[in-house]
């Protein structure tokens, strides 16, 4: 998975594979079948890895809106940490693959679906915390909660500064209310 997302799917070649799992290229083939199905492998742990840990964290947070927050803060994290700029493997592949690939756009749209569904869930929660207006439809909130955390991960994966995504960020907590 991590070789995915540093590479992007069509960059990674097979040696890359081979090499990053420790692995010949019959027990490759043997155990996944194909480079492909090892990718949607790889794209499905990824999106059960991250829906399951933002869950935790809309769980355990003291507001739905500081749930958001945060998510949207952490995007920018990247930055700051250090760490090589890779964006979100779900959303580097929908750029990538579009719909250029059947079941691969269907692992995609699987991903964006569950980030949609939690996102949601804190906006309704928001709303009940009275923190969203209640007249404020909860899956178009939804949508474009994910599609400005989408945006988030391309900005800084393309070199944008902490300051800047950070008051991007910003800006799309004051659109809720």
């Amino acid at each position: 998975m991590q070789t995915f997302w540093t590479r992007g799917y069509a960059a990674t070649s097979l040696q890359d594979l081979l090499a990053s799992m420790g692995l010949s290229k019959s027990s490759l083939y043997q155990t996944y079948g194909s480079k492909q199905q090892l990718f949607e492998r790889c794209i499905d742990h990824y999106r059960h890895q991250f829906t399951a840990t933002l869950a935790a964290r809309l769980e355990t947070a003291p507001s739905a809106l500081d749930f958001i927050r945060d998510t949207l803060y952490a995007a920018t994290d990247e930055i700051r940490h250090g760490h090589p700029r890779r964006g979100c493997l779900i959303m580097n592949t929908a750029s990538e693959i579009g719909q250029d690939n059947e079941e691969i756009a269907r692992h995609v749209s699987e991903g964006i679906r569950a980030l949609h569904r939690i996102f949601q869930r804190a906006v309704e929660r928001a709303q009940a915390e009275g923190d969203i207006p209640l007249e404020r439809d909860s899956a178009t909130l939804a949508h474009y909660l994910v599609t400005h955390l989408a945006g988030l991960h391309t900005m800084v994966k393309a070199g944008a500064s902490r300051r800047e995504t950070k008051a991007t960020a910003a800006t799309a907590l004051r659109a809720l209310g």
